[in-house]
């Protein structure tokens, strides 16, 4: 039980961490001056990911609990 409680957290703190990152405003210094810092996770795939598994996991569960 420790174990899943230690990689739900670990997950969480990851994928926090990258969001505060994504988010912030820093800049890294390239060899041609200030160039802007690419983000680390593409947010709109996460964001339709997490839709398709919300839809699917409704399904199931409407599946599971009609019959």
């Amino acid at each position: 039980m420790r174990f899943l409680f230690g990689v739900i957290v670990g997950a969480a703190l990851t994928i926090g961490a990258a969001y505060i990152h994504d988010t912030s405003s820093t800049r890294a210094t390239t060899g041609q001056g200030m160039a802007e810092q690419r983000p680390i996770v593409n947010w709109g795939v996460v964001e339709r990911n997490v839709r398709l598994l919300q839809e699917w996991v409704t399904t199931e569960w409407r599946r599971i609990t009609a019959g």
